[in-house]
């Protein structure tokens, strides 16, 4: 079970004919404008993130949620690529704003998929929008997929002949395959080994219903094949007009080199680079993530 806080309040947003599940920690009328988390994936649940609850200590209520597709969202296996949108996305997210009555103020948290989201979000100059953080996520997936290009040839040479293997014969399904996949992970994923309980969690719900994550996404981090592949979020980063925090880790599959148009194309942001994390900071080195949310949170009610 998660070491996370108990929610405050708990329940699920209509969306059209649709409904988002969400999860509050803390008062959302404290005063203070709530952090909202956007997972990743697509395709992934909230519940690897589930720890950021304890930063309601601070003030700040915390709000995560299930986007559509995964969770305790709507669950929807028969809709095809034509419907999984960015803009789908975009609008289920001002949609729970609107829902929490919180559209006035708040800071978006945003983490790898989630973190490409919210920036898009943040381009659009929301007006309630007072903090942004862009958590283990690339620019766009273009440059990603030049940097898994790297990252796969410094893996053993017959993981990799494994992996190719399997992607060329369309069998990442197998058990072989998942092995490998599972050297990348550790190494670029989460290196805290065994897996914590909350990022098992959501990595077996994708596996689970894998509707979202395949058609946008791929069968793996680094096999991106679905309909993601070309885009990016370069283009609007300089609409981006809040305080940015970027975070990312020494061995994370979010690369420097991912991650660094975001520091040249938002004014102001400041980069955190976790040394001894890959891709998910909050569970591989807490103690340093939580200080460093902290103080980001100061800064931006300070304005």
């Amino acid at each position: 079970m998660s070491t996370a806080p108990p929610p405050s309040a708990r329940g699920t947003a209509p969306f059209g004919e649709h409904r988002t599940w969400y999860r509050v920690t803390g008062d959302l009328r404290s005063g203070r404008p709530p952090l909202v988390v956007a997972h990743g994936g697509p395709g992934s649940t909230h519940d690897y993130l589930l720890s950021l609850a304890a930063l309601a200590e601070s003030g700040h209520a915390v709000v995560h949620y299930d986007q559509l597709g995964n969770g305790g969202s709507t669950r929807l296996p028969d809709r095809g690529d034509d419907f999984w949108t960015v803009q789908l996305f975009l609008d289920e997210l001002d949609n729970l704003l609107r829902h929490l009555g919180i559209a006035d103020g708040y800071v978006l948290y945003g983490h790898s998929w989630g973190g490409m989201l919210a920036a898009k979000h943040a381009s659009t100059a929301p007006p309630g929008l007072r903090g942004l953080v862009i958590a283990n996520s690339p620019a766009s997936y273009p440059l990603w997929l030049q940097e898994m290009k790297v990252l796969r040839e410094q893996l053993p040479p017959d993981v990799d002949a494994t992996l190719r293997r399997h992607e060329e014969a369309g069998t990442t399904d197998t058990d072989e395959y998942f092995a490998a996949m599972r050297v990348f992970y550790d190494k670029h994923v989460c290196r805290v080994l065994p897996w914590p309980r909350d990022f098992f969690a959501s990595f077996m719900e994708i596996h689970h219903d894998p509707t979202v994550y395949h058609s946008m996404n791929g069968p793996t981090e680094f096999h991106v094949i679905g309909t993601l592949r070309d885009w990016s979020v370069e283009d609007c980063l300089a609409g981006i007009a809040v305080p940015t925090l970027l975070l990312s880790g020494r061995h994370d599959e979010a690369t420097e080199a991912t991650v660094r148009p975001f520091q040249e194309g938002i004014e102001g942001a400041r980069w955190e680079i976790f040394e001894e994390s890959s891709h998910v900071p909050h569970l591989e080195e807490p103690e340093r993530f939580t200080a460093v949310m902290k103080d980001f949170l100061k800064e931006v009610e300070r304005g």
